[in-house]
């Protein structure tokens, strides 16, 4: 029996103003797990916890709600409303992930220090039907509304890292800077890094593509439609929180301040 669509989606996309082209995407700031998809988990219950508050980009979401918030003109936000640890839903599906040689694929299989997570042997099919490609589906449809309503569309990826490399890290050795940019040859004009470099310049050195590079374009649009433009922003959690899953303090304003100083400079 193929699995299930949950009636309920696994996001949030909360509207924004009719002109804008700019979707701020978190995808990491949950930490849900329905039960189950936890039934699946090996780690006991205090383990989990640990493992959550290494793994989730936590207060992302809030970053994300007060930029838009102060924003002169309001983006449109795609939230993920269940934790990476169901689905990821920026791995390619596929031999194409990277992380698949950690266990990190759209479905991990092992933690962030490389322990067991989900059994040998686990077949990600189901979670990736049930979870990852409705939000696949519902992201390419937050883009190409937007293209159909401004002409363009401008995804930010909204992100945090750890202050100290974790094991499953393939590229931990690099800069940590407070301000990561991640970005693409194709869907990363230098209009648009250099506007983000200049918002976040008061949060502390901004660094490129290091320790994590890239940025999340939806595979419909991937390569093949330059009115798609995207960033990542990957924020060092020690700028803005208590490491690790801790609360948040006052640089948490200071970030969402900076990142309304990218949406209106972009938007």
């Amino acid at each position: 029996m193929p699995p299930s669509v949950p009636s309920t989606p696994s996001f949030d996309l909360l509207p924004g103003a009719a002109a804008s082209p700019l979707i701020l995407h978190v995808p990491h700031s949950a930490r849900a797990i329905p039960p189950e998809v936890r039934a699946d988990i090996v780690l006991g219950d205090a383990e989990l916890a640990r493992e959550l508050d290494h793994i989730t980009d936590a207060h992302t979401a809030g970053i994300a709600a007060g930029a838009a918030a102060a924003a002169r003109v309001t983006p449109w936000r795609f939230v993920n409303r269940m934790s990476r640890l169901v689905v990821d839903p920026e791995r390619f599906p596929d031999e194409r992930e990277e992380m698949l040689a950690v266990g990190m694929g759209a479905v991990y299989t092992r933690t962030t220090h490389k322990d067991v997570l989900r059994p040998d042997g686990f077949d990600p099919g189901p979670l990736v039907e049930r979870y990852f490609r409705p939000y696949a589906r519902g992201m390419s449809e937050a883009v190409a509304d937007r293209l159909a309503a401004t002409g363009r569309a401008v995804i930010i990826d909204v992100h945090s890292y750890p202050t100290a490399p974790l094991p499953y890290e393939l590229h931990g050795a690099g800069p940590r800077p407070p301000v990561c940019l991640g970005t693409d040859a194709f869907h990363t004009p230098p209009e648009l890094l250099a506007a983000a470099r200049e918002a976040f310049a008061e949060c502390g050195e901004t660094g490129l593509d290091s320790p994590f590079a890239g940025t999340y374009v939806p595979l419909e649009f991937y390569e093949a439609d330059a009115r798609v433009s995207a960033l990542m922003v990957e924020i060092r959690r020690d700028v803005y929180m208590s490491e690790p899953g801790g609360p948040a303090h006052d640089g948490l304003t200071r970030l969402a301040a900076a990142l309304a100083r990218l949406v209106d400079a972009v938007g």
